[in-house]
């Protein structure tokens, strides 16, 4: 069975190491943030100028000042910090982040990613998007593997304009755990009842695969 967006932010949540420092994208990549264990130290950093971000806040207690890069209401944790757009940029531009975990429209095997703009439609900005994939060194891209169509996301080359290039080193879509290695996407796990048959079918790009692969393990 294919993943929620719950379950893909669940299993990002894993990669989120005890000290990190991380970066969270608009849409999926905001509920990792609600999955992180307990016993590890975590600060969630938003562009938007705060370090220290929580979880979401329940219904009733949001305070609509406390918001994400993406407009969507937040809790801060005790002892956060808030900061204008310079000083976030220069933690960014600095790799002063440890994780960064983004959406994406199109990644392609050489660890492109497209994430800010289809050409026709109306976009607001690109966000920092092109800061956070231009400095960063350890990116984690949540997605879903193929789009409306059925078409693959997971791409020889990008069609879609580029927000970075050769930056990506894992993805996590709601069928597969992939690493890019090479030019090439590795799978390294496939999403509970998925076989690998299913995701071979849903990736464009080349999918190598190496033994038997796991499921992934919440």
């Amino acid at each position: 069975m294919a993943l929620s967006k719950e379950q893909i932010a669940q299993r990002i949540a894993k990669e989120v190491k005890d000290g990190y420092y991380v970066n969270l994208g608009i849409g999926i990549p905001t509920l990792v943030a609600n999955f992180v264990r307990d016993d590890i130290s975590v600060e969630f950093q938003s562009e938007n100028g705060i370090l220290g971000m929580g979880p979401f806040p329940f219904e009733g207690e949001e305070d609509p000042d406390l918001i994400n890069a993406g407009k969507q209401t937040i809790t801060a944790l005790a002892g956060a910090s808030y900061f204008d757009s310079a000083m976030s940029f220069g933690m960014i531009r600095g790799q002063h982040v440890d994780l960064t975990i983004l959406g994406a429209m199109e990644v392609s095997q050489n660890g492109d990613i497209a994430n800010w703009k289809i050409p026709g439609k109306m976009v607001k900005g690109m966000g920092g998007a092109m800061d956070l994939v231009a400095s960063a060194e350890n990116i984690i891209v949540a997605m879903m593997h193929t789009n409306r169509e059925g078409e693959s996301k997971l791409l020889v080359e990008c069609s879609l304009p580029l927000t970075g290039v050769k930056c990506v080193k894992k993805i996590v879509t709601n069928l597969a755990v992939l690493e890019i290695v090479a030019g090439k996407f590795h799978l390294l796990e496939r999403a509970p009842g998925v076989s690998v048959e299913d995701i071979q079918k849903a990736t464009e790009g080349d999918l190598i695969i190496n033994g038997v692969i796991p499921e992934m393990k919440f």
